[in-house]
């Protein structure tokens, strides 16, 4: 599909899906496919984004998770975990926000999981946790240039937009710190 080509909402989700790299719970795919209760009730295309809002805070809360494991790992030090508890940070401002929207909506923020299945075994090293942390922010950002299109509202597409620019430099960052390229492409996929 070229750039120019709108996804339609199934290529759209399937995108959203395939190429996040995240752990998205059952609860989350669900709600992109369309079986929140909310949305069954209403049908109305506030519903449909609240699935896509939730699906969006379910990610955020996954990426908390992971920078507090970073955190608590003992293995980041000095600049590098002062850089990952400011991602922590802007991760907690998305949920806030986003869930603060899905209430305005009516609907019902979705909550943390009480565990997430990250790869602790695999963390041996500040780079490897680098690494996994820029796996999650790579997954971010395909989520929701995935999800971006979804939303019938265009100022949540916007607010989406903007936290896609976040995690993207989320990412390069991340891959800088690691030695490298921070850009690796001209065009986000």
């Amino acid at each position: 599909m070229s750039f120019l080509q709108m996804p339609t909402p199934v290529a759209a989700r399937r995108l959203f899906l395939g190429q996040t790299g995240l752990t998205l719970s059952g609860a989350a795919i669900a709600l992109l496919a369309g079986k929140d209760a909310l949305a069954a009730q209403s049908g109305g295309a506030e519903a449909k984004d609240v699935q896509i809002l939730n699906t969006a805070i379910a990610a955020e809360l996954e990426a908390i998770a992971a920078y507090q494991l970073g955190a608590d790992s003992k293995l980041l030090k000095g600049p590098v975990l002062d850089l990952a508890v400011t991602f922590q940070g802007h991760h907690r401002a998305h949920a806030g926000l986003l869930s603060s929207t899905v209430t305005r909506l009516g609907g019902q923020p979705v909550q943390a999981k009480a565990h997430y299945d990250f790869p602790v075994a695999q963390l041996k090293s500040q780079a490897d946790v680098l690494k996994f942390a820029a796996k999650l922010e790579q997954g971010a950002v395909s989520a929701y240039l995935g999800a971006v299109p979804l939303f019938r509202n265009p100022d949540l597409a916007k607010a989406a937009a903007s936290i896609l620019g976040d995690e993207a430099m989320h990412w390069a960052v991340l891959r800088q710190a690691l030695g490298e390229a921070p850009v690796p492409a001209a065009f986000m996929t």
